[in-house]
């Protein structure tokens, strides 16, 4: 390998508003801020919103089940 050509390689914070720091190697070698981290995102955490209505027939029969 060729020296002095390769990008440096340090160790760099990822810090996220929730108050997460992530710390990872990089060649950007400065500190990041995010908006979203996985400690904080609805999908990582589980409180996202489920749509459990199910199928449309399934919503047709529960909206028409009492009509004869």
């Amino acid at each position: 390998m060729k020296k002095n050509i390769h990008p440096k390689y340090k160790k760099v914070n990822f810090n996220c508003s929730c108050g997460n720091i992530i710390k990872i190697y990089s060649t950007l070698c400065k500190n990041i801020n995010l908006d979203i981290c996985n400690n904080c995102h609805p999908f990582y955490t589980g409180s996202q919103r489920n749509n459990i209505s199910g199928s449309r027939i399934n919503i047709f029969n529960k909206r028409f089940k009492n009509i004869n």
